[in-house]
């Protein structure tokens, strides 16, 4: 039976090599160790889905922020979601990105970004970010840079632009 958890330390090797497999390099691994290493990391929005002990995903979602009009609104970024390649299309993913949003809101936290797939997060409620005039401090396409308001009206006057930490930058 699918478990989806928060990560503890017996994970984070298995974490590493699951996000490797996933995407097919280490540049995305090593994202995630320099967030953990930051202290935009919340331990509670860093999830695995295990089966048998066994870790077939993970997602993060860790502290941004979007500079507005000269204030700065606090956001999550989900990056990245990941699940081991024989395991995929298997609602996984899904399970991962449910919980982690259900764990937001339970947090309190009022927005999220994400870059992906567009007819992947917007099933979640994931919108084109440029529909609340945001945009990105890096280079992602329009269509695949999108917000989640947790709360209603969270970005009513957030316009402005995500600001990623450096460790985002070279993805």
């Amino acid at each position: 039976m699918l478990d989806v958890r928060p990560e503890t330390d017996k994970d984070i090797s298995n974490i590493r090599q699951t996000i490797i497999d996933a995407f097919a390099e280490v540049k995305v691994a090593s994202l995630v160790e320099a967030i953990r290493n930051s202290p935009n990391f919340i331990p509670e929005l860093s999830l695995v889905a295990a089966e048998n002990g066994e870790v077939l995903g993970h997602i993060l979602f860790s502290r941004i922020i979007i500079a507005a009009h000269e204030q700065s609104i606090p956001a999550l970024a989900l990056a990245p979601l990941a699940v081991t390649p024989n395991r995929q299309r298997q609602g996984i993913g899904s399970k991962l990105v449910e919980a982690g949003l259900s764990k937001c809101r339970e947090l309190d936290h009022s927005i999220a970004v994400v870059v992906g797939n567009p007819s992947c997060y917007q099933r979640f409620g994931f919108q084109t970010a440029n529909k609340f005039n945001l945009h990105s401090s890096l280079p992602f396409p329009d269509e695949a840079f999108m917000a989640l308001e947790f709360k209603p009206r969270a970005l009513i006057n957030a316009i402005g632009t995500v600001m990623y930490p450096i460790y985002f930058h070279g993805l």
